[in-house]
């Protein structure tokens, strides 16, 4: 297990499914995490959880879609901690928003109404932006630190009926790829992880078949990978996308690479 004390990490989406599994992975390891939710009990009560159990956590109200409460959420919480080393952005809503029965009844993009579209994409790509635009001046002027963001695979923003979930995550792809190479020259990290399938999470329709279901990833299948994202291995690898149920044999290859010197790194990122 790798010892991630002295750490100070921010999970968005973090009271429940992937947030809330990479945040325990976190704490588990020894980091300091702070929650991030929309204000409310259940932000208090999966705070006051892990406190329970002696671990650090600290709730951060904020509600990624809201620009203002963003970039004061975030002032705060770097005026308490004096700076912060891992930002997971992962809060996310799925394709039950927007049609509850997307798995036996995927509807075509044109009957997804603009209030549905907009508030999917609010959520999971321009969440992301502004969450990683109020973090990235405080890690470049530290002069270090890590963006873990969360994706999907592939097919998942290409399949019939799931707009808006697939373009949202696309677009989402797309905006990691550029911060990679927009944050390289200060020395900050952007990693990709993502399940590698579907997960046991409240984005799951009710009605998915039974057989289907214990099919289902376990949410703590991303533990593992975001741990290692945040620990000393970890330091100067950018630009990776790391599927966590291939994390074992991804491991492996990057431990390979790393001694033959065939890594792309950034410089002092920790």
């Amino acid at each position: 297990m790798d010892d991630l004390s002295g750490v100070r990490a921010v999970v968005t989406g973090a009271t429940s499914g992937l947030g809330a599994a990479m945040a325990d992975a976190l704490l588990g390891a020894g980091a300091t995490v702070a929650l991030a939710a929309r204000p409310g009990p259940r932000l208090d009560a999966a705070v006051e959880e892990r406190r329970g159990r002696g671990q650090h956590a600290e709730a951060l109200a904020m509600d990624v879609r809201d620009a203002p409460m963003v970039e004061a959420a975030v002032e705060g919480l770097l005026g308490r901690w004096g700076g912060v080393e891992v930002v997971v952005n992962n809060a996310g809503i799925g394709m039950r928003t927007v049609n509850p029965r997307f798995f036996d009844d995927p509807r075509p993009f044109f009957e997804v109404s603009p209030e549905g579209f907009a508030d999917v994409v609010a959520t999971n790509l321009t969440g992301y932006f502004l969450v990683a635009r109020a973090f990235a001046p405080a890690l470049v002027a530290q002069g270090h630190g890590r963006f873990v963001n969360v994706t999907m695979n592939h097919a998942t923003m290409r399949r019939r009926g799931f707009v808006p979930y697939g373009p949202s995550r696309a677009g989402a792809e797309s905006l990691s790829i550029i911060m990679v190479e927009d944050l390289r020259p200060y020395g900050i990290a952007v990693n990709m992880v993502l399940p590698g399938g579907a997960t046991a999470t409240g984005m799951i329709p009710d009605a998915l078949p039974e057989a289907a279901r214990s099919s289902l990833l376990p949410a703590e299948i991303m533990g593992p990978p975001v741990v290692f994202l945040a620990s000393e291995e970890a330091r100067g690898v950018t630009g990776e996308r790391i599927v966590a149920r291939e994390f074992d044999e991804w491991l492996s290859s990057f431990r390979s690479r790393r001694v033959q010197g065939e890594l792309g790194t950034t410089a002092g990122s920790r």
